[in-house]
């Protein structure tokens, strides 16, 4: 890294509707471990995209890793949420050991077909992604209405236990602001795409042992069960209280597994290095 520090750096990818608040819990617990924390926000995530920024996840990963390539991050661990999973999957079948370690929170990857168990299915909506990729529907719909919009999604996706009413605020603020929504429905928008470069790693497949965390009242087992069709070594977590947002809602079990996957995986390889530079 270009900071000079010894500490391997984590980059953290977040995902819709949410913002670099996602990361509140997890970020001084990494710290804590001894990580080097590198929050990073995708274009149109929370935050207006760059004019002609293009929301494909195959472009998204390349703009993430010139976007690491320039501030020197060679060798890190990845962890996504929501969309950012889905950029942090690409990224990694892309750079191969480059990329440590990589957690996956809940996201099941376009083009993987996989069911939802019926927690999931009695709480986490299906409605968003329809209405999200019919082009012209949203934009007429959404503005001026973002907090019934964004409020409804985040209430139901977060199951029973909810999210703390302040953060929310915050997520719907961000997402209010200009060029937000529709940088967001175009995530939906590229589904076709997203799905033929996510089909390419049915063959060739990710080698970065992956963590697949899922929450009981959103997609579950289902992370898992979904990157085991891309990766090789994939170890499964399910938090029994959580909706779409295990590391808030379940902070200190989820942080704890992920703290844990990442520390055996940055040891395992730092002494596969050293054995190779003796």
């Amino acid at each position: 890294m270009s900071s000079g520090s010894n500490r391997h750096p984590v980059v953290l990818l977040h995902g819709w509707p949410v913002t670099e608040g996602h990361w509140r819990h997890l970020t001084p617990r990494l710290e804590q471990a001894g990580f080097d924390v590198v929050p990073v926000t995708l274009p149109g995530l929370g935050a207006a995209p760059e004019e002609d920024q293009s929301l494909r996840k195959a472009d998204l990963a390349h703009w993430l890793r010139s976007f690491l390539d320039r501030r020197g991050i060679t060798r890190f661990a990845l962890i996504g949420h929501d969309w950012g999973a889905t950029v942090a999957v690409l990224l990694a079948g892309e750079l191969g050991s480059r990329v440590t370690a990589l957690v996956i929170e809940e996201e099941i990857l376009p083009g993987i077909d996989i069911d939802i168990p019926a927690a999931g299915r009695d709480h986490y909506p299906e409605w968003h992604g329809p209405f999200n990729r019919a082009v012209g529907l949203a934009e007429r719909l959404v503005p001026g209405r973002e907090a019934v919009y964004y409020g409804l999604f985040l209430q139901q996706s977060a199951g029973p236990a909810g999210l703390d009413d302040d953060v929310t605020r915050s997520y719907v603020n961000a997402y209010s602001a200009p060029g937000v929504s529709e940088a967001g429905f175009g995530y939906y928008r590229t589904r076709s795409d997203d799905v033929n470069y996510v089909r390419r790693l049915l063959t060739r497949r990710i080698t970065p042992p992956v963590l697949a965390i899922g929450g009981r009242f959103a997609m579950g087992s289902a992370v898992g069960d979904g990157m085991r069709a891309v990766a090789e070594d994939v170890t499964s977590v399910v938090l029994d209280d959580s909706g779409h947002y295990p590391l808030e809602q379940e902070p200190e079990e989820a942080g704890r597994a992920v703290i844990q996957f990442l520390r055996k995986r940055h040891d395992r390889t730092s002494t596969v290095v050293a054995r190779g530079q003796t």
